[in-house]
């Protein structure tokens, strides 16, 4: 307690405190004052990553200064560091080491895929990020045309500008299924060719396996032969059913397909649809193994690469008896089951084009051929009775 005052003095002076207790000899060893100053830095530096993070995740999300849209090709093999410099550069994204931290730590470094990317105006880095993960690339396309030979479809992969690599063979005919095909830049060549190859199988066993019964086809290349034969005499997909069943109930019957487009692939293989259609007699004439004029049943292969229309065709067609089909002028058929309903059609047709030859003919008219042609293009003609079988 302190003592009373003796005067008034003396009361209003301040009380002496005590003296601070002196620092312990613990707090004066260097290791705690080294500790608590990494403890201080350590602090410092968590919140000094904490605040980059923060700016860098802003930076990451944030719209990019990228003006207009704009196609980026990312070379296969190429790593992260590659791949941002090359978005730097392009003005994709402004800063190639904030991407390169963000694509890190969403531990995406090795799942970037190669390919050419249209990135829109003010893309993010993290939406780059995520077309590139994804692998969501410009799709270029090639189309193959139903009833093309292989030798036209390598042709047409040969000459598209953005596959690569070259193609050492043709494959066999009918091995490929025509249709549109999606592809990224720097596919190969081989790689499409392949695809179709997967897709022609695919699609095949797929067909043959709901086919119908009692069929006169015993395995799946038959299918594709026949099928083949159908792709080019018509192009009408509402007619492929019914042509398809005017040849099964020829093979039925033993009767010769009589198909001009065999004549033309055993004449001309694989160049035989870049020629012309005009058949001669004395071509038809010629030894031709292909030619179902002289053979009985299926030629040796299929004469093209059917889609796969045709081959559902094929193996489940139209329940008819036509017998005969004969071009009506419009680009579709007429079809008969008697040999005089037929040969009404055949005149019918001979009529119709004879007047448009002469509605047409402005036109000089060319030298005869010293061989006369054969009978109407897309004609089932009429035989003769075969060996076996009946009319």
């Amino acid at each position: 307690m302190r003592p009373a005052p003796k005067s008034p003095r003396e009361a209003i002076q301040p009380e002496r405190l005590p003296e601070p207790p002196a620092r312990s000899r613990r707090a004066r060893n260097p290791f705690v004052v080294f500790l608590n100053f990494a403890l201080t830095f350590a602090v410092l530096v968590v919140l000094a990553i904490g605040g980059t993070l923060y700016w860098g995740k802003g930076e990451f999300d944030a719209k990019g200064p990228l003006t207009q849209e704009t196609t980026i090709i990312v070379a296969p093999g190429s790593g992260l560091e590659s791949i941002a410099h090359t978005l730097d550069r392009s003005g994709v994204i402004g800063q190639a080491w904030i991407f390169m931290g963000g694509v890190q730590l969403y531990k995406n470094a090795g799942k970037l895929k190669a390919g050419e990317y249209l990135f829109p105006a003010g893309v993010s880095m993290r939406n780059v990020m995520d077309m590139l993960v994804a692998g969501k690339a410009i799709l270029h396309s090639i189309t193959i045309p139903e009833g093309w030979t292989s030798a036209q479809i390598v042709e047409r992969v040969k000459d598209d500008p953005v596959l690569t690599g070259e193609l050492s063979e043709v494959p066999e005919e009918g091995s490929l299924l025509p249709e549109t095909y999606k592809f990224t830049r720097g596919t190969t060549r081989q790689e499409i060719i392949e695809r179709m190859r997967r897709a022609q199988e695919k699609a095949l066993a797929e067909i043959w396996e709901r086919r119908s019964e009692g069929l006169p086809i015993k395995s799946p290349r038959e299918l594709v032969i026949l099928a083949s034969i159908v792709e080019k005499e018509t192009g009408r997909a509402d007619e492929r059913p019914r042509v398809a069943g005017v040849f099964v109930n020829r093979l039925k019957q033993g009767w010769r397909l009589d198909s001009d487009p065999t004549i033309l692939y055993g004449l001309h293989g694989g160049e035989a649809w870049q020629r012309s259609r005009t058949i001669l007699k004395s071509e038809k004439d010629a030894p031709n193994r292909y030619n179902t004029y002289q053979i009985r049943g299926l030629p040796p292969g299929p004469i093209a690469n059917p889609g796969r229309k045709a081959m559902e065709a094929v193996a489940n067609p139209s329940r008819t008896k036509e017998m005969f089909f004969v071009a009506d002028g419009t680009g579709g058929h007429l079809f008969a089951e008697t040999l005089q309903e037929h040969q009404r059609n055949v005149r019918r047709w001979r009529e119709a084009e004879k007047a448009r030859r002469d509605a047409a003919a402005t036109e000089p008219a060319e030298k005869a051929d010293a061989e006369t042609e054969t009978d109407t293009p897309g004609v089932i003609q009429p035989e003769a009775k075969p060996e076996s079988g009946s009319n």
